[in-house]
């Protein structure tokens, strides 16, 4: 292994193939199993168990932060016009060289002057979202107030929320458990890390904004070089399973649910395997920030797997915090990521919603794709043509613009918008402020979108006509 400066780290030789036999597994000591165990449990519990809430099955964590945004938004919107102001202001102490106000580190907060204006916009913006200042057209339904009241209060509460349980997780052992299991499917299909699987499934079952959170976390510790970062961030920051059905109910196709998931899940998996393998995500240097933990080669049979995870994970909660120490880690990082990416979320997300609520910018650009989508068979391709490109502002505006289409139309435009996943409203800025010392850059993410879409199109046209063609559309 060799460095270059501080913060640039490479791996140049790659550690040596092992079996089950060339290991020295852990002690199954009851303190440290038990540790892994609660953790494992808990992180089951909030993310993956499937309950019954308000006619709809989702998962506690989704409960939680519904409850919370819904009981009580003034206190929600309150929190959040002094989280973005703080991050705000504190960012601009960092420019300026403040770097310690008493024992508050600024560090962190230190960025590019890009993002230091867009926190600064941000500031300057939440005052009017939770004021309701300005002119009316700001602040409607589809436009300020779903920015500020739907997406600023969802990620506002998700990440500190979701950083508890995630820090517990992966403190005690659930990372390396995870991680193990899953190496020979991602490193083969994605090129990526086995530890990236829980990313992956922290999206799926909780929400982008955590699955972020995971790879930023696992980042800084070595974990990740900036390709793995890349990829994780632009192929597997996916919507949940909750707001798929949130799209599904919008359009009325909450009956085809499964067959909705389904579909959703394979574009997301073959995207993947196809965007690893091409430019930009192939020609991004592997380089770590930190010193490199990569993975350790391991050949074996399932059992043998098994096995070596166990004792991954029972020796990292042996070696990890308390369990009260990690969620307290866990919550006060996670305001700390809040602080820093909210106002971001806020000046560009506010931007793009108006951009296509009141300008026809996404008509004209929507409007060469007419012929293709008729061709494809979808019917409405005046109104599907715009809805594949509106995708990159907000993934739920093309369901908005789909309400009233045809089934088939509908069942196109809910899987293709929540398929293409990179969305400025939210994720795009979310991904360019977390990891900028990647970088992941804007025309990246405008490229890997328009990749993504010209993948999509032609599956998920496919994918209708054989749900048509069952005579379930």
């Amino acid at each position: 292994m060799s460095t270059e400066n501080e913060s640039k780290w490479i791996v140049d030789t790659e550690p040596t193939v092992r079996d089950i036999d060339d290991i020295e597994l852990n002690e199954f000591d009851a303190r440290p199993v038990a540790k892994f165990v609660f953790a494992f449990a808990v992180g089951a519990f909030f993310f993956l168990l499937p309950i019954p809430w308000d006619g709809q099955i989702t998962v506690p964590f989704d409960v939680a932060v519904s409850y919370l945004t819904d009981t009580f938004p003034t206190a929600v919107g309150i929190y959040s016009l002094l989280i973005i102001i703080a991050g705000g202001i504190l960012t601009t102490m960092a420019q300026f060289d403040v770097r310690r106000l008493g024992s508050l580190d600024l560090t962190s907060y230190e960025s590019s002057l890009v993002f230091w204006f867009l926190r600064i916009v941000g500031a300057v913006l939440a005052p009017v979202m939770f004021f309701k200042l300005g002119p009316e057209w700001l602040h409607t339904a589809g436009t300020g107030g779903f920015m500020w009241e739907t997406l600023v209060y969802s990620v506002g509460v998700i990440i500190p929320i979701g950083a508890i349980f995630i820090t517990i997780f992966v403190e005690l052992g659930g990372l390396e458990f995870v991680g193990t299991l899953s190496r020979p499917l991602m490193r083969p299909l994605f090129r990526v890390p086995g530890r990236a699987a829980l990313d992956s499934l922290a999206s799926w079952v909780g929400s982008y904004s955590v699955g972020l959170y995971v790879t930023r976390n696992v980042f800084e510790r070595g974990g990740y070089d900036k390709r793995d970062v890349f990829t994780i961030a632009t192929c597997f920051s996916t919507v949940s399973i909750g707001f798929v059905g949130v799209v599904a109910d919008t359009l009325g196709l909450l009956s085809l649910f499964p067959v909705i998931f389904f579909a959703y899940f394979v574009c997301v998996v073959l995207c993947a395997i196809i965007l690893v393998r091409i430019p930009p995500i192939s020609t991004m240097p592997s380089e770590y920030i930190a010193e490199p933990d990569p993975e350790m080669p391991f050949h074996g049979s399932v059992t043998e797997y098994a096995r070596f995870a166990v004792s991954e994970a029972v020796g990292k909660a042996e070696k990890g915090e308390t369990i009260f120490e990690a969620a307290k880690r866990g919550f006060v990082d996670g305001l700390k990521l809040t602080s820093l990416i909210l106002g971001t979320i806020l000046a560009v997300g506010l931007a793009a919603v108006l951009l296509s609520a009141y300008t026809p910018t996404f008509e004209i650009l929507g409007s060469p794709l007419v012929p293709l989508i008729s061709l494809l068979g979808i019917p409405n391709a005046e109104v599907v043509a715009p809805a594949t490109i509106v995708g990159i502002t907000e993934m739920y505006v093309p369901v908005l613009i789909a309400k009233d289409a045809a089934p088939m139309a509908k069942f196109f435009v809910a899987v293709l918008a929540v398929s293409q996943l990179i969305f400025f409203s939210s994720v795009g800025p979310m991904i360019m402020d977390m990891f900028s010392d990647v970088p992941i850059r804007f025309r990246d993410l405008v490229f890997l979108f328009a990749l993504r879409t010209a993948i999509l199109v032609p599956l998920v046209a496919g994918m209708t006509h054989l749900v048509a063609a069952l005579g379930l559309l």
